[in-house]
């Protein structure tokens, strides 16, 4: 009996992890102010995704990656972000609410999974709000010929190891400045941030159009005798420093269409960004149009200005002579317009600016939407007389700040977060959390598309082979099942897959036998799983915008996003489960104790209980 009460209690706990928040949860109410417009939506995604990745990218994937078929590249990664974006754009459809990806698997797959995203999140926003306003500070110290460096590397040295040289005193402030904006309230933020996104988009089309007016397309089909001249100067003048040069055969696909593709996986990260325009749910005046079109107008504008800038680098100079750091200003003196790179400083800063505006407003509000359902520390959901989460946003931005005041600009560089991580292991941890959350949210379009009819619940036979291949006109709690656990295996077959062409790419390109009979196995059962669950009934139940080729588009993304994950180092892996330590220690000490939906549940429970009581 003893053991019989303990696996009940056990499972009651685990049921109350899996908890789901409805759409609409009683007795809540929306603080904010809905003030925002379709215009600002997109010039705060525009900002946020084209940042300074542009500037920088653009360059180092041109010159030692892709060559002149970097516009292949960005085509490619905009395909693959693009699908992420659509299923972004339906929940924000569905459900319109602050809180982005963590409120959609709250109301989809339950509350721990909701939890570990939105810790996901936070983290990514920590780092990139640190690591943007570094790369800030350091570009207008640029223009100040390093005065700022110079002058606090000689009154502030910090001799420690792991930390900065110097504390970056002027990123902390800058940060904790655009928190006060932040603050302040989200139309002038938005405002703020729609005039910094443009000036930046005049500056990269004044790029495309020098590019244009003095490239030359000869760039584009260089021949392979050339590149063969300029890899024995460039070696001849690295051979003091043991380096090997690599600059590919010519043409158009200078490094193959395998160089092609690996410029895509890296390009892929300069759309991410978009996300932030799902968290304003609770702000827009129409937010069932406003925040779908936000999102796909910001990815095709994105998409257009990449594609823009990336040709007319390549026009303008050879691939192989590309500056890997400051491309765009040494291309413009190449062709003879050297003052234009005063141009292109302050597209750059206002680029930057736009970016860190764009990572620093989800951040709190996700803390916001957490503490709000009191899975973290319920102060953090205070709400100013101006309708903005002030303590939230403050909170985040001092946490931010003292990152970017201690950490090094360097590639074996700490933060505060302890002296355990370094610099490149935050960064691939914080596009870990991105694409986490992004793999979460296609995997959500799918359950909810297919979840059963409250009107038509049927409960038997949950599982069978002909209820897959014969499914009834309506979603069932049978069909609803058969997805889920056929969404299981999709996941295991994907997971599996992208180790696979991670780990045996060589093997696959050799053709060797067992490699690509196992690869077109695991192709073959994915197919097939997919059918299975496009053969099942989807929900009548209607958005004012919609995933189309469901469930292709969402388990393609989810493909996508688990291939970008395995890239990642083992170190990178180590140093996030310690973060993810952190936060379900959190959860488990105080989320699960104060949730508000499992106290709701157990009001209607004691309630319903009541009820039988008297009736009996």
């Amino acid at each position: 009996m003893a053991s019989r009460l303990s696996c009940a209690k056990v499972l009651g706990f685990v049921r109350t992890l899996n908890t789901k928040m409805p759409l609409e949860p009683e007795g809540e109410e929306s603080n904010f102010r809905r003030c925002l417009t379709t215009l600002d939506l997109v010039g705060l995604g525009v900002g946020s995704t084209l940042g300074g990745g542009v500037y920088v990218l653009t360059g180092e994937v041109a010159r030692n990656v892709a060559g002149p078929s970097i516009i292949i590249s960005f085509l490619v990664a905009a395909v693959a972000s693009v699908f992420a974006g659509l299923c972004y754009a339906e929940f924000g459809a569905r459900v319109p609410k602050t809180g982005s990806a963590y409120l959609y698997c709250y109301v989809t797959v339950g509350e721990v999974w909701a939890f570990v995203t939105g810790w996901n999140l936070l983290l990514s926003y920590v780092i990139g709000t640190s690591s943007v306003a570094k790369a800030w500070t350091g570009t207008f110290d640029d223009l100040l010929d390093n005065v700022i460096a110079k002058t606090l590397a000689e009154h502030a040295p910090m001799d420690s190891p792991g930390l900065a040289p110097y504390p970056d005193f002027f990123a902390a402030g800058l940060i904790m400045l655009l928190a006060v904006i932040l603050s302040y309230g989200v139309k002038e933020s938005a405002v703020l941030s729609t005039v910094f996104t443009a000036v930046n988009v005049a500056v990269l089309f004044f790029i495309i159009i020098a590019g244009f007016i003095k490239g030359d397309i000869s760039n584009w089909h260089i021949s392979q005798e050339t590149i063969l001249n300029a890899t024995r100067q460039m070696e001849n003048m690295t051979s003091a420093q043991n380096e090997t040069v690599d600059f590919g055969v010519g043409g158009f696909f200078p490094f193959g269409f395998d160089g092609t593709l690996a410029g895509a996986a890296t390009c892929f990260y300069a759309f991410v960004g978009f996300d932030c325009i799902a968290t304003t749910g609770e702000e827009v005046k129409n937010p069932q149009k406003a925040i779908p079109l936000g999102i796909v107008a910001s990815l095709l504008i994105c998409l257009l200005a990449y594609l823009g800038v990336s040709a007319a680098l390549t026009f303008m100079m050879p691939y192989y002579l590309l500056d890997s750091h400051s491309p765009l200003p040494v291309a413009l003196e190449y062709v003879g317009w050297e003052p234009a790179k005063y141009a292109v400083a302050v597209g750059s800063l206002c680029a930057l600016s736009t970016s860190l505006l764009g990572v620093m407003y989800p951040m709190p509000r996700v803390l916001f939407a957490m503490a709000r359902d009191g899975l973290l520390f319920s102060p953090l959901c205070y709400m100013s007389s101006r309708q903005s989460p002030v303590l939230a946003t403050l909170s985040s931005g001092a946490v931010a700040g003292k990152a970017a005041v201690l950490h090094r600009v360097t590639d074996d560089e700490a933060s505060f977060m302890v002296l355990l991580f370094d610099l490149k292991a935050l960064v691939d941890m914080s596009s870990i959390g991105t694409i986490f959350a992004y793999t979460l949210v296609a995997v959500c379009i799918l359950i909810l598309r297919y979840k059963e009819e409250t009107s038509f619940v049927h409960r038997s036979d949950p599982f069978t082979v002909m209820g897959l291949l014969r499914p009834p006109s309506q979603p069932t709690y049978r069909t609803s099942k058969n997805v889920n656990i056929v969404t299981i295996v999709v996941l295991v077959l994907v997971i599996i897959l992208s180790v696979l062409l991670s780990e045996a790419v060589d093997c696959l390109r050799k053709r060797e036998f067992w490699s690509v009979l196992f690869a077109s196995v695991l192709m073959l059962a994915l197919v097939l799983a997919v059918l299975l669950i496009w053969r099942q009934p989807q929900s009548t139940t209607r958005a004012a915008f919609m995933v189309p080729c469901v469930p292709v588009i969402p388990v393609l993304s989810a493909l996508i996003n688990t291939y970008l994950m395995v890239q990642l180092g083992g170190e990178t892996w180590i140093s996030y489960a310690v973060w993810m330590a952190v936060g379900l220690i959190i959860y488990f000490g105080y989320g699960v104790r104060y949730s508000v939906q499992q106290q709701r549940m157990l009001n209607i429970a004691t309630v319903n209980n009541n009820v039988v009581h008297a009736a009996a």
